[in-house]
């Protein structure tokens, strides 16, 4: 026997919430189906800082939408449409899909206020996207609101708002295939065999990153080693199925988001630390490979900018490893729920030499690299909160801001690996957030929103725009679907 539904969503975390609630509003029956049991729940979601990137026209503006705040000490410049999206444009190699780049931008806002209206709550990220300078909070990389509570207070609020519309949300219900006839969909089939009929489908089950096997055969060699930075659930059901239908794959196929993560972390997300197993203090020491060498400018961007491509990086290194430097100069910078949370791994030493032994790397290249690094370094004052333009020069690769000599023992490592977040490739919607087949035209009864959708991001992202992709998308999604 099976069931029927207005809406039936596939996926149960931000993007999928958002479809379900959106439906709901037009008056839709809506059942999510969410692949992992209840102790998992919020899908990749739960596992973030809960930054969500917002065009906005400063503190004023956000003032209404976050928890009350000191604005007399606090610096926030306006973002606008234009500099979002040519963020946007920007880190992405200008292969964004115009259309939805718009979308993202023009709606970040109201999506915003929408789901403050739904009862998720908001804060100014002091603790991440701003630094004390003169007695002075100022924010920095376009990026300035958040969850309160990140993304396990994220998941929480949708859960209670859920429950409070009426939303029926099945734990543990895995969904293996669409049902279709004629080349419309109409429902979905668990792998129990149950069939759930539907008006329309959402599909927002995420990518492909916790399949090895898919990652090692559309990002590459190498990628079936990486860590996987949240849940074990996304496997590329929904994408898999999808396609099965006639989907269009669209995107950016061998990219993905993905970070320095700790060495010593687990395969797969921890429930428990999620995202303070991020190491984003690069920008104010160096990082070296197992050979004692720098591979990256620590200092080419805002870690907003730069963070989500670095992974890839490490990846590339010697045994997929690489060591985050620091002195005692900039301990003060480093977040300490990154880098104090227990079971961080990392060396101290009160030299060079020391810390390089502990770290198995030979001595003379390591402190070479060092002394090379604090000769190159030119510039003014050094200032976290703007491109400072303090550069290491004459040395390959440069570092373009943030340069200080190492020279303040005791000195800090902290080993790191590639921790993959999402992947970029996905399927091809419209406007609407329906998804179109490969003539370009729409799959009758099939949505799609969040980290399945590709065309967005190529090659790196802007931070904080995923959460509020799967808003924006997710909400235009569930109203179409109804």
């Amino acid at each position: 026997m099976s069931e029927s539904w207005d809406v039936v969503v596939v996926g149960g975390g931000n993007a999928g919430f958002c479809a379900a609630q959106s439906a709901r509003e037009q008056g839709a029956r809506v059942l999510l189906l969410e692949k992992a049991p209840r102790e998992w729940a919020g899908g990749n979601s739960y596992f973030t800082a809960g930054a969500m990137r917002t065009v906005h026209n400063g503190l004023e503006d956000v003032a209404d939408l976050v928890e009350p705040f000191d604005t007399r000490r606090t610096d926030l410049d306006p973002y606008r449409a234009a500099d979002f999206l040519g963020d946007l444009r920007r880190v992405t190699g200008d292969r964004c899909d115009p259309a939805l780049a718009d979308i993202l931008v023009g709606q970040s806002r109201s999506a915003m206020s929408w789901l403050k209206g739904l009862g998720l709550r908001f804060e100014l990220m002091f603790h991440r996207q701003a630094y004390e300078v003169g007695g002075r909070f100022r924010f920095w990389g376009g990026l300035a609101v958040g969850t309160v509570g990140g993304g396990k207070g994220m998941i929480a609020d949708h859960l209670a708002a859920a429950g409070r519309r009426g939303i029926t949300v099945r734990f543990g219900a895995h969904v293996t295939d669409l049902l279709t006839t004629q080349g419309e969909v109409h429902g979905v089939v668990l792998s129990g065999g149950e069939r759930i009929e539907a008006t329309s489908v959402v599909l927002t089950s995420g990518g492909f990153e916790a399949n090895a096997a898919m990652r090692a055969a559309y990002l590459g060699p190498g990628w079936d080693l990486a860590l996987v930075r949240g849940t074990p659930y996304n496997t590329g059901d929904g994408i898999r199925m999808a396609i099965a239908a006639g989907a269009q794959p669209y995107g950016h196929y061998s990219g993905c988001h993905s970070v320095a993560w700790d060495a010593g972390a687990r395969t797969t997300g921890d429930r428990e630390l999620t995202n303070q197993l991020t190491r984003g203090g690069y920008p104010f020491g160096i990082v070296v490979n197992a050979d004692g060498e720098r591979f990256v400018d620590e200092g080419a961007d805002f870690r907003n900018y730069t963070y989500a491509k670095y992974g890839a990086e490490i990846l590339a290194q010697p045994g997929s490893r690489a060591v985050q430097v620091f002195d005692a100069k900039v301990a003060p910078l480093l977040r300490p729920e990154e880098y104090a949370a227990p079971g961080v791994t990392k060396v101290e030493s009160d030299t060079l030499d020391g810390l390089a032994k502990e770290l198995g790397i030979d001595e003379a290249r390591f402190r070479r690299t060092v002394e090379d690094f604090n000769g190159a370094v030119t510039g003014e004052r050094f200032n976290p909160t703007v491109k400072d333009g303090k550069r290491a020069e004459g040395i390959t690769p440069v570092k373009s801001n943030w340069a200080q000599p190492l020279d303040t023992p005791p000195f800090t490592a902290f080993p790191v690996t590639c921790g993959i977040t999402f992947t970029f490739g996905g399927l091809r919607i419209d406007d609407r957030c329906a998804v179109l087949d490969t003539a370009g035209r729409r799959v009758p009864g099939l949505f799609a929103a969040g980290e399945l959708v590709g065309g967005l991001f190529y090659f790196n992202y802007p931070g904080g725009s995923g959460l509020t992709a799967g808003a924006v998308f997710g909400r235009r999604a569930g109203r179409a679907a109804a």
